[in-house]
């Protein structure tokens, strides 16, 4: 297509697919630098100019040719960036109340982490049979007698074994400050 921009202009602003595809294949590039440019990151960019090319059938109805098409469509990606901009900055205000709740919970969670990681860590340095009457009382949840029927053990058996247990536990925890 040889048309000028003006008149394709026109042609998509009516529905014309075949005109609108003719604009974007010329202008992508120019729109997409300037998008580059007004934000500074390829990602930010990119999504940006995904947002004019889908408004832009819209749009083309508001061009007048007052001034040359791209001269508009420069407005109309400088608009669309201040607008994206104030969207950030009200979401941002609007983030800021919840942010030291954020803080908190995200600390929550990586203490809750470290604590798992320790014992974890812990748990791997016992003998086999503590480690199993701890998986079948307390990952389980059965009791010191259920655990010696799966073990084929006395429940006393099993009460020492959860003792020592708690008692390595403790030593660890002294030994590297915790307690």
């Amino acid at each position: 297509m040889t048309s000028d921009d003006e008149t394709l202009a026109a042609a998509a602003a009516d529905g014309d697919r075949a005109s609108f595809a003719a604009l974007l294949e010329r202008h992508y590039d120019r729109i997409f630098a300037l998008a580059f440019r007004l934000t500074g990151a390829r990602a930010e960019a990119e999504d940006l100019v995904q947002d004019i090319c889908l408004a832009l059938p819209a749009k083309l109805g508001t061009y007048r040719r007052a001034a040359r098409f791209t001269t508009w469509l420069y407005r109309v990606t400088v608009n669309a960036a201040h607008d994206r901009r104030r969207r950030a900055a009200s979401h941002a205000r609007a983030a800021d109340g919840w942010g030291d709740w954020e803080v908190n919970r995200r600390a929550g969670i990586a203490e809750a982490a470290e604590s798992q990681d320790w014992l974890a860590a812990t748990m791997a340095g016992l003998a086999p049979e503590l480690r199993d009457a701890v998986a079948l009382t307390l990952g389980e949840d059965l009791s010191q007698k259920e655990a010696a029927e799966v073990l084929g053990i006395s429940e006393g058996t099993v009460a020492w074994r959860m003792s020592e247990v708690k008692k390595r536990l403790r030593e660890r925890a002294r030994a590297e400050g915790m307690l």
